[in-house]
C-alpha cells in the first residue's frame, strides 16, 4: 500500500537540511504516535554501550517493529524526533547519520537535539515518531 504521506519542501527555504520541512496526511488518515525507541534487547538490556552508531541501529530496528505492530512502516512515518545525549555535535551526527540512512528517499521532517541524560543505563539514543497510515 502507497504511503499516505506528503513530503513538502520550499525554495524559500535552506536546501543545506536531509530532510523535508513538513509533511501531511490526508484527512482520513490513522495517525500512530509511537513510544520513543530505546536501544534495548528483548530483555530489556542496553545494547551498543558507549557506540552512538550502534545504539541508533538498534532504535531504528525497535522502531520498524513497534511500527509493524501498529500495522505502518518507515515510510509511513511523518515526524521524528531523534534525542542523542551528548553535547558533542559530532555524536549528534554520528547517531543521525544511521537514522537517516534507515529512511533512505523517505526524509521526513525531523528534529535532532543533544539531551543531558536518557531513561535507561547506558542509552544514548533514543527516536520518538508519528506515522500515517490509511485503514
Amino acid at each position: 500500500m502507497p504511503s499516505q504521506v506528503t513530503l513538502i519542501r520550499s525554495s524559500a527555504l535552506s536546501d543545506v537540511a536531509q530532510y523535508a520541512y513538513a509533511a501531511t496526511a490526508p484527512a482520513d488518515a490513522r495517525l500512530i504516535f509511537l513510544a520513543g525507541a530505546c536501544p534495548l534487547d528483548l530483555d530489556g538490556a542496553t545494547v551498543g554501550i558507549g557506540d552512538y552508531a550502534a545504539q541508533a541501529g538498534r532504535c531504528v530496528e525497535n522502531l520498524v517493529l513497534a511500527l509493524d505492530a501498529a500495522g505502518a512502516r518507515l515510510n509511513d512515518v511523518i515526524h521524528t524526533r531523534v534525542l542523542v545525549a551528548s553535547s558533542r555535535r559530532r555524536d549528534l551526527v554520528t547517531a543521525w547519520d544511521v537514522v537517516r540512512a534507515a529512511f533512505g528517499e523517505h526524509d521526513v521532517p525531523s528534529t535532532l537535539l543533544g539531551v543531558t541524560v536518557l531513561g535507561y543505563d547506558d542509552q544514548l539514543v533514543e527516536i520518538e515518531a508519528v506515522a500515517a497510515v490509511a485503514d
